[in-house]
């Protein structure tokens, strides 16, 4: 979304203005946005009262007539946290099945939080962090954090001990079906990942 100012909101009450940013971010406000715009937190309690916004989430609130879209609340909730590995996959329509709520997500190695307790957590090195990160889009069309399809092939098939084979393979030969796959992009990710012969083993036992 593009970064906004407060001139742009000249003549507009503060109820206004929060209803114009929520528009803007698909139905979604944060107590953190309100701040950049020095509006104080009592309004979102205001419209909360009046029924014209629900809380979600610490610091995080959605039009009342909006569905919930769980893994947007998830990343905003979660800054610092990247989909990844067969929950990134799902959303570049490679995984076998959808996420329920459990997700499984790439933190820095000296990350932590009790929130991530119950999901499926996967250490990095920083070097290695932002590495094919990009932004997707879910199916509510709200963007978050996740890594490219290639990023993903080389993570699920490095950590084939925590991932049920069958997905793997799943993934990798539906990948390898693809048109706009980037074998020279995955090459170069499994090398600097230091599983370039285990990802080329991989991909040459399933390339038809």
């Amino acid at each position: 979304m593009r970064k906004l100012t407060i001139k742009e909101f000249v003549d507009k009450s503060n109820i206004e203005i929060i209803e114009e940013l929520m528009k803007k971010n698909n139905g979604y406000i944060t107590s953190n946005e309100l701040d950049m715009f020095d509006i104080h937190r009592m309004y979102l309690s205001i419209m909360k009262e009046k029924g014209i916004i629900k809380k979600i989430s610490s610091g995080i609130y959605i039009d009342s007539n909006k569905i919930e879209d769980n893994y947007y609340v998830f990343s905003l909730s979660m800054p610092n946290v990247i989909f990844s590995h067969m929950t990134a996959l799902y959303f570049h329509g490679l995984s076998m099945t959808a996420p329920t709520d459990v997700y499984d997500v790439t933190v820095k190695r000296n990350y932590n939080s009790i929130h991530l307790r119950k999901h499926n957590v996967f250490y990095v090195d920083n070097a290695v962090y932002e590495l094919g990160l990009i932004e997707i889009k879910t199916s509510m069309e709200n963007r978050v954090k996740a890594y490219d399809i290639e990023r993903c092939i080389c993570d699920i098939i490095r950590s084939k001990n925590r991932i049920d084979s069958k997905y793997i393979k799943h993934s990798v030969r539906e990948y390898i079906k693809r048109k706009d796959k980037d074998l020279i992009k995955l090459y170069s990710y499994a090398k600097t990942l230091g599983i370039k012969e285990a990802v080329m083993d991989y991909i040459g036992m399933l390339y038809e």
